[in-house]
């Protein structure tokens, strides 16, 4: 669209401004005791979970009730939600990063009315449509990405495993019985359009197997320099095939590619280029665990997630392996850490050692940090690793897989 100067004043940028170029002015939606006092909060506090008071320089206050929200929403939820905000909040609410609705209100008056209304709807199952919690030190909601149901590289499920953890750990969700807030993510491949690379616990979905090369028809669907130059590991190179045509029966010589397994990343970054390279496989496709990561510097600087169980397989549609490994890390934190410590600091204070002692889970040297991967930015300083009693003191007897 070619760029139409309408008279633009940089002094005042709002004067004309048309609006459906581009994104609405953020402050349109702000309710009005937030606008009014805009830049002025003088503190806040958690009245209970999930539900926040925020208190101006004027006096005015502002309070929050935050309810879990499902990653991808149906339009008969999204409905009703805006319903909830019609009746209570003068039609105002903002969701949160981590696909939380927030309701706010400027009168504790309203704060009671619209919580029995939240807890009064239900799914047909029982559960409840709008959770409320997921503030202080509790467990915030699970941020993810599309799964199988709109991405097309997932080694994963992400909608799936998510519901099963969250029914898991629900009640620190509506609790703040936790040492410090605890994040949990799932990203369903090694791309990570989800935030797992620094989140206290993390679930990734990893592909173990090279893609499938359909030497038939990908010099048909496919732009062949396009899916060479997408690997970033230049594992993919151009290469001419004799092929046994499954249409036809005959033998004819095809443009297509090669794979160098040894290479390959398994990140099917060459199948967004290319459908004819597939990634995808019931056997090798599962999921990794990592934890210790974080976006907060209070009381530490900003922190990694770093692998700590190799491989955990699909297993649709409850995942049962999945949520008692993260059940049996959040009991641990739980009951050891100190207070205000998160999930990264308390496994740095104990030793990584430790930490898998104490969450029941199995080490393997191949979770130690190599020269290809400088320690210094992930476990510790060196790629020494102290190993505890409870693992092998030769370096013969541990298992390599």
């Amino acid at each position: 669209m070619a760029f139409v100067s309408s008279g633009y004043d940089p002094e005042n940028p709002m004067q004309d401004r048309i609006t459906d170029i581009g994104n609405r002015y953020y402050g349109d939606f702000l309710p009005p005791v937030i606008k009014e006092n805009f830049g002025q909060w003088q503190w806040h506090e958690i009245l209970e979970p999930g539900i926040l008071m925020h208190k101006a320089e004027s006096g005015a206050e502002v309070y929050t009730i935050r309810v879990g929200g499902c990653r991808l929403m149906s339009a008969e939820l999204l409905r009703e939600i805006l319903d909830i905000a019609d009746k209570h909040c003068d039609g105002y609410l903002r969701f949160t990063t981590r696909n939380n609705v927030e309701f706010m209100v400027d009168s504790k008056d309203k704060v009671e009315p619209l919580k029995q209304d939240l807890m009064s709807r239900k799914m047909e199952g029982g559960s409840y449509k709008f959770p409320i919690g997921g503030t202080g030190a509790g467990m915030t909601n699970i941020i993810h990405t599309q799964g199988w149901i709109h991405c097309h590289t997932p080694a994963t499920d992400a909608s799936g495993p998510v519901k099963c953890v969250l029914d898991e750990l629900f009640e620190e969700f509506q609790n703040m019985q936790l040492p410090a807030q605890l994040r949990i993510s799932l990203a369903c491949c090694l791309n990570m359009c989800g935030a797992v690379h620094c989140s206290d616990i993390a679930m990734l979905g990893y592909h173990r197997k090279p893609p499938i090369i359909d030497d038939e028809w990908i010099d048909s669907l496919c732009e062949l320099p396009l899916a060479v130059a997408a690997c970033p590991t230049a594992a993919i190179k151009p290469k001419k095939k004799e092929i046994v045509s499954e249409r036809t029966g005959e033998t004819k010589e095809v443009k297509s590619v090669e794979v160098n397994n040894d290479r390959c990343m398994y990140c099917g970054n060459c199948y967004t280029m290319c459908p004819s390279l597939p990634l995808a496989d019931a056997e090798g496709d599962g999921l990794v665990i990592m934890a210790g990561g974080k976006v907060s510097n209070r009381i530490s600087e900003p922190k990694f997630s770093k692998v700590v169980v190799a491989f955990v397989p699909n297993e649709p549609p409850r995942w049962p392996t999945l949520t008692n490994v993260i059940r049996q890390i959040v009991d641990a934190y739980k009951k050891n850490a100190d207070k205000y410590e998160r999930l990264g600091e308390w496994a740095e204070r104990i030793g990584w050692e430790q930490f898998f002692e104490k969450c029941g889970l199995d080490f393997t040297h191949h979770l130690i940090d190599d020269f290809r991967d400088p320690a210094y930015y992930t476990w510790r300083q060196t790629t020494n690793f102290k190993f505890t009693d409870s693992f092998p003191t030769e370096y013969s007897q541990m298992k390599v897989e």
